[in-house]
């Protein structure tokens, strides 16, 4: 077995598709803002968007709650060499942070949490020894 990509299935799929591409700026290797898949260019792999809807016919769950009321059950992770920049270039663009820039030592990392339109959790963090 080998992981191959991340798929998020979202509610909102033109908005998650200009977030990934204009905010996070994941190069689009497939699909466009007017479909309902996607895939983006990250590094060594592959994130994916697809419409949730979609998804949940093809699974016949078409009748289950779209998102309850609960805990983050997933986190999409990147690394930066400076959170701080990062949190200002999301600033810019209009992105709320769910905390400002936070040092974790007991992780080792520096951190900035946020979501995407669709409320998936997402953190972006640094090493902490290579701050400056």
């Amino acid at each position: 077995m080998k992981y191959s990509f991340t798929r998020l299935l979202v509610t909102n799929f033109r908005e998650c598709y200009r977030f990934y591409r204009d905010v996070m700026g994941f190069l689009p290797s497939y699909g466009m803002q007017d479909d309902t898949y996607a895939d983006f260019v990250v590094g060594e792999t592959n994130i994916s968007l697809f419409d949730k809807n979609e998804m949940s016919q093809a699974l016949g769950t078409a009748g289950k709650p779209v998102r309850p009321d609960a805990q983050d059950h997933m986190c999409l992770t990147f690394g930066t060499e400076s959170v701080d920049e990062f949190y200002q270039t999301l600033r810019a663009k209009g992105v709320n942070a769910l905390v400002p820039p936070t040092d974790h030592p007991d992780w080792g990392i520096r951190t900035i949490h946020f979501r995407d339109p669709d409320g998936n959790l997402i953190e972006v963090n640094q090493d902490l020894g290579s701050q400056p």
